[in-house]
């Protein structure tokens, strides 16, 4: 089965099941195992951190019982909690995976110009004048296939950390500005790593090709602060 999920990450400790904890990937196999009388393990398609929120994540789960989709969707509607919601319950074949048949991902940051109170954990507040253009330019450095070893936690870098990334850029709204990053897949926090770092260039702090040097180098010396993570959506994944 095949689910497609929205959800509100400032009460989640992550996707990720944790030994303490609320995690989305804990509530949802708790309340699919009462729902269809098994144990069920649900593979999501991206680990997002504490803190981040989805709106089209992806996860899959084998089952015995066969309650038909429209029903568990029904059901997952009245049993979830009010921060995690179904939108779509799939039969998919059995080769499917979430995390490795996914083709691409997007994901969306908000920054707010201007001090929220209602939505403030949906967007960063940076209080101070960004040059959009240089944010831009640094954005476009990034499109194609790179080493982003420089734009992850170091003691979680993988073994292969090069991505290809097909759409970069940044879009101006109402009293805020947004991210968004297309690509096959994502080390961790990159993207806050990478919105960290044009806010710094941005502001200039750092030189509008810090983005490039710091993917050439992998030095880490070139990248600013990571954004934090109440402004960061995983919008959707490819199939």
């Amino acid at each position: 089965m095949k689910l497609t999920l929205e959800y509100d990450g400032t009460n989640f400790s992550g996707w990720q099941v944790q030994k303490e904890g609320r995690t989305v990937q804990g509530v949802l196999e708790e309340v699919l195992g009462r729902l269809l009388g098994e144990r069920i393990r649900v593979v999501g398609a991206g680990r997002t951190d504490a803190g981040v929120h989805a709106l089209g994540q992806v996860a899959n789960f084998r089952t015995e019982n066969p309650m038909p989709t429209e029903r568990i969707e029904r059901a997952l509607d009245g049993l979830l909690p009010d921060d995690l919601a179904v939108r779509e319950v799939a039969e998919v074949p059995p080769d499917f995976h979430a995390r490795f048949s996914a083709k691409a991902r997007r994901y969306r940051y908000n920054i707010y110009l201007r001090r929220r109170a209602v939505g403030r954990q949906y967007g960063w507040f940076v209080p101070y004048e960004l040059d959009l253009r240089r944010m831009e330019k640094a954005a476009g450095a990034i499109l194609g296939e790179h080493d982003f070893r420089a734009f992850c936690i170091a003691s979680s870098a993988p073994k292969r950390p090069v991505c290809k990334v097909t759409e970069a850029g940044w879009s101006v709204g109402d009293g805020e500005v947004h991210f968004e990053v297309v690509a096959d897949r994502f080390l961790h926090s990159m993207v806050r790593l990478l919105v960290g770092t044009m806010v710094e260039i941005g502001r200039g702090k750092l030189p509008v090709d810090a983005v490039e040097k710091a993917l050439a180098s992998g030095d880490r010396a070139f990248v600013g602060p990571s954004a934090p993570p109440c402004g960061l959506f995983l919008m959707e994944v490819m199939y």
